[in-house]
């Protein structure tokens, strides 16, 4: 089956869309990538268009496969990985968002959340769900859009209103892997990785939850079927006649960053990743077991094969690291991501400047959806070469924060940190980040593991690959960065990371 066949994966992320194809080896034959439009329409808000993500994807594969000289019919699977969280509603019949998607950064339903923590329900959702009551999920989501969309219009006469189309049956809901699915083959499905993160699926009984949905207001008609990550039953096949001319099967799906823990083959109990895009989520496989955090961290699915158990992790989720670096470009410090290793190795230190970069509230483990991004410790010497070091350090602070959360809830020590994403390819936060958890930090040649993890998983559903044992063959190591910081030294600095937090916490309070 391996001949001049490969398998697609689809990674639709926060920033924009990729399309990548992999061979037997799990090495890149095509890549081809399309940015889309990020909304902020008040203050903590952000939107993406579905539609022109939806319009993007078509773009990019058709794209991806000609500059590769490569036909659908080459295809023997495509897998999806996706922003988590990020929720669309949209019109069964029309295939119509009645919104804009929201994004897993929006935070605008900070208040409701805050209503559920004073009636003392935080508990009852973490014991169905292994996760934190906070407006990153889709729960909330789901029910701001169906509160507050406009009435759709159904002809030039009669608009209905939102919610009563919905408890009749008339719109679905879902994460994007749910709406890519939807819009490639017609079918309503999401697997349980991406379940897992909506707030409304209990991750032990392994169903959508009805007290959840109850609470949330959310119609179970509204909510996808929900399957194993890699499923050999399929999720459906592209249309003949449609944008890719074949018939593709749909075969796996994972939220990205469990798709990432799969690229990187961390298939066994305590084996850990941490992925660097606009955020950063640190994950450990648990095996069969669902960990308990007392630390802050997340209990999520990692994945499901077909015919296997669900396979858990323990998950620090930081809500903006690379993003960060974005930010300073923004405001005119660099000119591009690259150029920050240059101006923070330009300076020995960032002379007690200290940066949190909470944009839109903080994740694990400090949970505060009211922090905001804060600048402590600058004096009259303070040069943007400091201020841009401090931004990479305060990814390797918040990292080091969700590590000792890690090992404290789990009893196991990282000894090497598998590592992905875009922010990796830069050498000087590599070391940083070794010399700040003192811990081995490894770098694989393929650092595109999201898509190569969804890849895997829809590989593995159709026989184009037998074993997890070949893809554990497949992983290779760019680079590994050993501590060369003295411990005593990270620890001092790391001391006044806490300090600087504490001046973020809790100051939105307008919002």
């Amino acid at each position: 089956m391996t001949a001049d066949t490969y398998v697609g994966a689809i990674d639709q992320g926060t920033t924009g869309t990729r399309f990548m194809v992999f061979d037997h080896a799990g090495q890149v034959v095509a890549n081809a990538y399309e940015k889309h439009e990020q909304i902020y329409p008040e203050p903590g808000w952000v939107e993406h268009d579905p539609m022109e993500i939806w319009e993007n994807t078509k773009e990019v594969v058709q794209r991806g496969l000609s500059q590769s000289d490569l036909d659908a019919e080459q295809l023997a699977a495509l897998g999806i990985t996706n922003q988590r969280e990020t929720t669309i509603v949209w019109d069964a019949e029309t295939g119509k968002p009645v919104h804009n998607a929201l994004v897993w950064q929006d935070r605008r339903t900070t208040d409701r959340v805050e209503e559920i923590q004073d009636e003392g329900k935080v508990e009852w959702i973490r014991e169905k769900t292994g996760l934190e009551c906070d407006a990153y999920f889709s729960a909330t989501k789901t029910e701001w859009i169906l509160d507050n969309a406009e009435p759709l219009k159904m002809d030039a006469s009669r608009g209905e209103d939102v919610r009563d189309r919905a408890e009749n049956g008339e719109l679905l809901m879902g994460t994007i892997d749910t709406w890519m699915i939807y819009n490639l083959t017609g079918n309503h499905i999401t697997d349980v990785s991406n379940a897992s993160r909506t707030m409304l699926y209990n991750i032990r009984e392994l169903e959508w939850d009805d007290e959840l949905l109850e609470e949330f207001n959310v119609p179970k008609s509204m909510v996808p079927e929900v399957r194993p990550s890699s499923d050999e039953n399929l999720y459906g096949h592209t249309d003949a006649d449609g944008f890719l001319g074949a018939e593709v099967p749909v075969a796996g799906a994972l939220g990205d960053q469990q798709a990432a823990m799969f690229g990187q083959t961390c298939f066994d109990a305590g084996d850990a990743k941490n992925t660097y895009g606009t955020g950063s989520f640190y994950l450990m496989n648990t095996g069969n077991e669902a960990v308990e955090s007392d630390h802050g961290l997340l209990t999520t699915i990692g994945f499901q094969m077909s015919g296997e158990p669900v396979q858990y992790a323990l998950e620090g989720a930081i809500f903006i690291t690379g993003a960060a670096i974005e930010w300073l470009e923004d405001v005119d410090l660099i000119n591009n991501a690259a150029q920050t290793a240059e101006l923070a190795s330009s300076v020995d230190s960032t002379d007690g400047v200290y940066m949190v970069p909470a944009f839109t509230g903080l994740g694990a483990p400090h949970w505060d959806g009211r922090a905001r991004g804060t600048i402590v410790g600058m004096t009259r010497g303070t040069r943007k070469e400091h201020i841009v070091r401090a931004t990479l350090e305060s990814i390797a602070y918040q990292t080091r924060d969700v590590a000792e959360a890690m090992e404290a809830d789990s009893g196991v020590e990282t000894t090497t940190l598998r590592v992905d994403g875009g922010a990796v390819k830069n050498s000087f936060l590599c070391q940083l980040q070794a010399d700040i958890i003192g811990t081995d930090i490894a770098r694989p040649e393929v650092d595109e593991t999201t898509a190569l993890g969804s890849a895997y998983a829809a590989g593995l559903a159709v026989g184009y690959w037998d074993t997890v044992d070949e893809l554990r063959d497949n992983w290779q190591i760019d680079q590994e960065f050993e501590p060369e910081m003295s411990a005593d030294e990270a620890d001092k600095l790391y001391s006044r990371w806490d300090d600087a937090v504490e001046k973020s916490l809790d100051w939105a309070q307008e919002e």
